[in-house]
């Protein structure tokens, strides 16, 4: 396989068929983000996609998901994009589910259409970085989208019958707005109704201007009780109709799964229990990415 630079898949791909389709990211101005600085983006030549499925089914026999690399590969074009899933389909038939990186943009690109075609053709998850529901912190951290953006965007997803997960992070808005950080998330999420949101632990990496700010103190990292604090308004805040909130990244300090919303008060009690001390968090040397 042709891999170039750094390589990045959602944790439930890790069983997956990787193949990279675009290099690093066409946004690439997240101010949290440090996997893709230094890289211009680019779609790769269709003689090396090729190449790399014919690679993966002589391989890769074993694997029946497949995720389309690097960070937004929903942005190439139509044109382009059709022919692979076909490549796919024709020479990888055991491939259940054709996985994605989706930001605004992309989404923003494609026609209902033009969706609905690539879930025929067997796109079946999208991952979307929501980060926060919170405009002010959305602008703070050069997302490049509003949350009534991101709730159109994630809409049209789902009307499209693909799945799709959404990322948020805690600790992301800073000290001062972690709660409205929190509130404020939790209904941009009831509002796109995802099948699956995945609740990450801001982890600060130097060379990123959200480290540059921590470093000059204009940005406050909070502590683990008052992530747990933050993770428990946006669950309380969150209402899914048939929904898994995950919280069990490894960089998150008291591991959750819930299914919503059967599990929803069992979950906020969980945290209150790790918030009165009565369970043990996540040692921060076993933190990470």
């Amino acid at each position: 396989m042709h891999y170039e630079g750094y390589i990045i898949r959602p944790p439930s791909e890790a069983d997956s068929i990787l193949l990279q389709v675009t290099v690093g990211c066409s946004h690439n101005k997240c101010t949290f983000c440090g996997a893709y600085k230094g890289e211009r983006f680019k779609i790769k030549s269709d003689d090396i996609i090729l190449e790399d499925i014919a690679y993966a089914a002589r391989h890769m026999r074993r694997q029946d998901r497949l995720f389309l690399c690097d960070g937004d590969a929903l942005i190439i074009p139509q044109k382009r994009l059709v022919p692979i899933l076909k490549e796919i389909r024709k020479q990888l038939p055991w491939v259940n589910r054709v996985g994605v990186y989706a930001n605004t943009k992309g989404i923003r690109m494609k026609s209902p259409e033009e969706l609905k075609e690539l879930r025929d053709l067997g796109l079946g998850i999208a991952y979307m970085g929501l980060e926060t529901g919170d405009d002010e912190t959305l602008k703070a951290v050069n997302k490049g989208a509003t949350a009534e953006t991101m709730i159109e965007m994630g809409k049209k997803i789902r009307a499209a019958g693909i799945k799709l997960s959404i990322t948020v992070l805690l600790g992301i808005a800073g000290r001062d707005r972690s709660q409205i950080h929190a509130e404020a998330t939790g209904r941009v999420l009831s509002a796109i109704d995802p099948e699956y949101v995945g609740a990450l632990s801001i982890m600060l990496i130097p060379g990123t201007p959200l480290h540059d700010d921590y470093e000059a103190g204009r940005f406050v990292l909070i502590d683990p009780p008052e992530m747990l604090a933050e993770l428990r308004t946006m669950i309380a805040h969150t209402h899914l109709t048939d929904g898994l909130f995950h919280a069990n990244h490894a960089s998150n300090y008291l591991p959750i799964r819930a299914k919503m919303p059967h599990d929803k008060a069992r979950t906020l009690a969980l945290i209150d229990e790790a918030l009165a001390g009565k369970i043990r968090l996540k040692p921060e040397f076993l933190r990470a990415l």
